[in-house]
């Protein structure tokens, strides 16, 4: 994970940093096509930092990793009949992502619901569909292939002991304000 972080977290910002720099130059300048044209590179690198700013942030020593009783856990009995099977529609929808994306459990404004859901590459979550990001999963290789080789399912499976469900429950609390 210090890889992850270092390296590949780093790079988002430090490219999201450039496209802005040139966005405000073409705004400026009122270069439309310019402007234009870096919707690829912020959609990418800030997407990359949103989605990063988060992971870390939903991370957690195994041994402080327990859902407590609470909104959070009354959810997702409510939306998907229990914890296990939220795990489960999660980790396959985020071990079936072809390519790299993320996996996520986001919540629903305007049902009041939690979903499971999967964008590709480093969109992010609100900004693609409209669902509020509660906790995210990196399917991306260089998330995983230091300690799980190209083995996405294992690493899938390892990430649950690592949730910091008390950040979770806070972005829900926070989503539903």
């Amino acid at each position: 994970m210090e890889l992850h972080h270092s390296k590949h977290h780093n790079t988002y910002v430090t490219n999201l940093n450039v496209a802005l720099e040139k966005l405000d130059s073409a705004v400026s300048a009122g270069d439309v096509s310019s402007i234009i044209s870096l919707q690829g590179a912020l959609k990418f690198n800030g997407g990359g930092h949103l989605n990063h700013t988060l992971f870390w942030e939903n991370l957690a020593p195994s041994s402080s990793s327990e859902l407590s009783v609470g909104p959070l856990k009354g959810l997702i009995a409510e939306c998907f009949g229990g914890f296990d099977a939220m795990k489960e529609q999660m980790s396959a929808s985020s071990i079936a992502v072809q390519g790299s994306g993320w996996g996520w459990l986001g919540y629903n404004k305007k049902t009041g619901r939690i979903e499971v859901a999967t964008c590709a590459n480093q969109d992010p979550l609100e900004a693609t569909t409209g669902l509020v990001p509660l906790f995210g999963v990196d399917v991306w290789e260089h998330a995983y292939y230091v300690d799980y080789r190209n083995v996405r399912p294992n690493y899938v499976n390892a990430i649950w002991d690592l949730i910091n469900w008390d950040a979770v429950e806070k972005r829900l609390a926070d989503a539903q304000k």
